[in-house]
């Protein structure tokens, strides 16, 4: 479903990614683990076409700006674009997922409200649909972020670091969300710096730092041999 070869990315007068190649099938979550500045946001967002970068780029056999321009790509980035204190409604943030699929005048069909309807009782938050984004907990939130990319109905869903500045109850439930749709069909990409929750939440690992240092099942990647080469100080 993600297919990535021989990725480079750069910023001035950096090399944030060398060489990296990755394969990922459907239905599975894989997540990305590596010391900050290892590469992991910037390979996320070469993916999403946020960054410039060398290499091949491909989502269920198609380039990945093809499969963002037919909405088979959602993305959850560490901090989103929002205006907490705006008083849009939970309802108005997961109704932006359905934007690819609307024309100019982005005025929601029934197709639009019923892919919101579902969206929002998958995350749970059918009964926050009417409360503005900025009164949500962490937690309620990246479930908001999550529900717009199934209103978006993408078949990929890539999250930077969504267990940031999350409490433990809103994580697990996070993680029983995302294990869910991996077991319909969806394939995850996410990172996350907590080491604990892979077991639980990850089909398979992949280390990097810079380039891939390991890829394999999650058991395998926290063996210390492949922890020690993503994390060891230079």
């Amino acid at each position: 479903m993600i297919e990535i070869k021989n990725l480079h990315v750069y910023y001035p007068r950096v090399h944030a990614v060398r060489d990296l190649s990755l394969r990922v099938e459907k239905g599975i979550v894989c997540g990305v683990v590596g010391m900050n500045g290892s590469g992991k946001s910037s390979t996320f967002k070469a993916i999403m076409g946020l960054a410039n970068y060398e290499g091949e780029i491909s989502i269920a056999q198609q380039s990945a700006s093809v499969a963002k321009k037919r909405c088979l790509v959602g993305y959850v980035p560490q901090s989103e674009d929002i205006d907490y204190d705006f008083p849009i409604s939970v309802y108005d943030v997961v109704m932006m997922g359905r934007y690819g699929h609307m024309n100019f005048l982005r005025r929601p069909k029934t197709a639009d409200h019923e892919a919101v309807a579902f969206a929002l009782e998958k995350t749970g938050l059918t009964p926050l649909k009417n409360r503005p984004i900025g009164a949500l907990s962490g937690g309620q939130r990246k479930r908001a972020f999550i529900a717009r990319s199934l209103a978006q109905e993408a078949q990929v869903l890539i999250l930077d670091e969504p267990f940031a500045g999350v409490d433990v109850n809103s994580q697990e439930l996070v993680i029983a969300l995302l294990r869910q749709l991996a077991a319909e069909g969806k394939t995850i990409l996410i990172s996350t710096h907590d080491l604990d929750s892979l077991e639980l939440l990850c089909d398979e690992v992949a280390l990097i730092r810079q380039s891939l240092i390991f890829h394999g099942p999650t058991d395998q990647a926290l063996q210390g041999e492949h922890m020690n080469r993503a994390f060891a100080a230079v």
